[in-house]
């Protein structure tokens, strides 16, 4: 029997942030197919709209929800719905954000805020109503989209691997907070995937990572007791050996590698 049949979707009802295309797009079509109702939100209502069209023969159910998390008002009304509903997701997953890749020349404050506004204040903006509802019920699943870029500084992304080592810092605490509470917390750090994001680099990205093959790994990851989902497993043993390198040691071999002077 193939190992996707084998496998029971132990959730009936998911939230999804960032879900109009990349990673989100692809984990909602995933679990639509395997039969759940996600629920997936983005600022543009045309691409949440287009997978809705696509998923209209699947097992599942696919339930757009135009939202911009960088606004706690529209957080508040969704949560609002959801209540009165008294149909509330048992499986999170916070993936919305943005890569704006520059350089020192291209550095500033407004680009940065831009970019935290999304992946991190973004990412606690929905994570805070969420959770503080999981705990009054001492049960529920929470997945934060980090990236293997929170290990270390990369050249040219600045504010993406701080607000990514941030989330993952952030997933760490909570975590050790949260024992004995009933709820589950994950951090999700991938390497490289093909997505709109990953298509505003212009360097080479080794082990690039086709998205449908990430939204399985991720599947996996969720269905697993680990705190964290990393992948794939050869590139992400050598960023995490990189982290063990002397700053002195790390620089220079960066350094080497992409040809800049840091």
């Amino acid at each position: 029997m193939n190992v996707k049949q084998e496998m029971q979707i132990p959730w009936h009802c998911i939230w999804i942030t960032g879900a109009g295309r990349g990673i989100g797009a692809a984990l909602a079509r995933l679990l639509c197919e395997r039969g759940a109702t996600v629920y997936g939100s983005a600022r543009n209502l045309d691409e949440l709209n287009q997978l809705q069209s696509s998923l209209v023969s699947a097992p599942g159910k696919f339930i757009p929800v135009p939202l911009d998390i960088r606004r706690p008002a529209e957080i508040a009304a969704l949560f609002e719905r959801w209540d009165r509903e008294q149909r509330f997701p048992e499986l999170v997953v916070l993936n919305a954000g943005t890569h704006d890749p520059a350089s020192a020349e291209a550095f500033s404050a407004q680009r940065c805020r831009r970019l935290l506004d999304i992946n991190l204040q973004g990412t606690i903006n929905c994570l805070d109503p969420v959770l503080h509802r999981y705990l009054a019920g001492r049960k529920g699943h929470i997945a934060v989209m980090a990236s293997v870029a929170g290990y270390r500084g990369l050249p040219t992304a600045a504010a993406y691997c701080a607000s990514k080592a941030a989330l993952i810092s952030l997933c760490e605490s909570l975590y050790m907070d949260l024992h004995g509470t009933g709820m589950r917390l994950q951090v999700i750090n991938p390497g490289f995937v093909r997505t709109p994001l990953t298509d505003k680099n212009t360097f080479q990205m080794p082990a690039l990572m086709e998205v449908d093959d990430a939204a399985e790994a991720i599947y996996r990851g969720l269905l697993s007791s680990r705190f964290e989902i990393a992948f794939p497993r050869r590139f992400v043993f050598w960023m995490k050996l990189l982290r063990l390198l002397p700053n002195r040691l790390y620089l220079s071999l960066m350094r080497r590698a992409t040809q800049k002077t840091l």
